[in-house]
């Protein structure tokens, strides 16, 4: 794969991973309080006990459902810790990206002589590609002016096969 479409490749990873890390950050983030003077929602939920269930009219909820809770209660610290890692490890992913992406920019072949050197270098090589587009125009016209030989021949070959008469 050449360099051009290793870059990229590579500026598609670091866009992906920003807009990944971004979207992950943006979707995991704890609430934030903008300003002590800015009030409190109001309470959505009027039950102030979460985990019970409002069409419930026993207070003691089953075994299974303290199971649940308990398990629920054990990964909420998980998912904590883990919001917590997410934005270390997607920094460190996208210093990566950009370390390769800048690896790549090096391994670019170098200019030299600066721009004018660069103009005088794409002058040669258009005289270049129309030397040789001229050549190859005159090598098609060759090629037609020799098909169109060859279709006449066979042209006559095969009416003379034609008014031939067959042996009695």
């Amino acid at each position: 794969m050449d360099i051009i479409s290793q870059l990229q490749e590579q500026v598609n990873l670091v866009a992906s991973l920003a807009f990944n890390t971004f979207g992950t950050l943006q979707r995991d983030a704890p609430p934030v309080r903008l300003s002590p003077n800015y009030p409190e929602p109001p309470n959505s939920n009027p039950n102030p006990n979460p985990n019970s269930d409002p069409n419930s009219n026993n207070s003691n909820p089953n075994p299974t459902q303290q199971g649940q809770q308990q398990q629920q209660q054990q990964q909420q610290p998980d998912a904590t810790a883990n919001f917590a890692d997410e934005p270390k490890t997607a920094s460190a992913a996208l210093v990566k990206a950009a370390k390769q992406f800048d690896a790549l920019v090096n391994a670019l072949p170098l200019v030299e002589g600066g721009e004018e050197a660069q103009l005088k270098r794409i002058a040669d090589l258009q005289a270049e590609n129309d030397a040789v587009g001229q050549e190859l125009q005159k090598q098609l016209e060759a090629a037609d002016k020799e098909l169109k030989q060859v279709q006449e021949l066979f042209s006559q070959a095969s009416d003379n096969c034609l008014n031939m008469k067959k042996p009695y």
